[in-house]
């Protein structure tokens, strides 16, 4: 995969400059659906993005939050899985909390990740088997054992909402961030123990990230502790999501079902 790899980086730094050229500057925004923008960065990354990466691969399949989906990519054994930026909302404030995700999936599953934060300048890699790194340097994700200890990473709209206020007393802190991708990312890198969401998300926001966090030893499930795939008909995975070292894993899905 050494290949897809760099090709992934590539693509995710020259998308990144992309986007940056919109950053605090003029661009068109609208909504895709209720508190769902995108924005004329969204769709130039986007653009790029697949351009590229379909024309070095042209029998991989293509999944992209910002493409028009088409059943020819389930006839792939290798598909692409793009959000060419994720963390809209936050772009649109000026928060520097967005990425460019690009994931390749072989057979469901994530074998190679990259995550590029643009604004920091912040690069995540991993190809399955080959570990996983942040700016060249190797990580390994979080190994604490005490709920009582650990920063979650969680959803900013689901804390506003009041959805994390049953969780209050369960961990150190509760940290709301608000791209998906990057909170996988940073969980990967030990900046905070886990990353969960409540409610549920697309493939295309937790592919890349996924793949990182299994390489730096930790794995996601969803909230009822069932495994996650990848290029399926309907990409949307239920309930909500929950991310940690592996060690934990179990009772995290167990915490979070008492809870329900």
């Amino acid at each position: 995969m050494k290949n897809e790899l760099k090709s992934a980086i590539d693509a995710a730094k020259e998308a990144g400059s992309i986007i940056m050229e919109y950053y605090k500057s003029k661009y068109e925004i609208r909504d895709k659906s209720y508190h769902n923008p995108v924005t004329t960065a969204d769709h130039a990354a986007d653009k790029y993005l697949r351009e590229t990466l379909t024309k070095a691969y042209p029998n991989y399949g293509w999944l992209s939050e910002e493409t028009v989906d088409s059943a020819e990519r389930l006839e792939c054994s290798r598909t692409w899985v793009v959000d060419p930026l994720d963390g809209t909302k936050e772009f649109i404030e000026g928060v520097d909390h967005f990425v460019v995700s690009v994931a390749l999936v072989e057979d469901g599953e994530p074998v190679v990740g990259v995550l590029y934060n643009p604004a920091s300048d912040e690069l995540f890699t991993a190809a399955k088997g080959d570990g996983a790194f942040l700016d060249g340097d190797p990580l390994s994700c979080s190994t604490e054992k005490d709920f009582k200890k650990m920063v979650i990473l969680n959803s900013r709209s689901e804390t506003r909402n009041g959805l994390w206020e049953h969780y209050s007393s369960d961990f150190e802190e509760q940290r709301p961030i608000g791209s998906v991708a990057y909170k996988l990312g940073l969980t990967s890198a030990a900046k905070a123990d886990i990353f969960a969401s409540l409610r549920p998300k697309n493939e295309w926001d937790i592919c890349a990230g996924h793949c990182i966090l299994r390489e730096a030893g930790g794995d996601m499930v969803n909230l009822e502790g069932k495994p996650i795939t990848y290029n399926n008909p309907k990409t949307l995975i239920t309930p909500g999501l929950i991310a940690s070292n592996v060690e934990i894993l179990g009772d995290l899905v167990n915490l979070f079902k008492q809870k329900k």
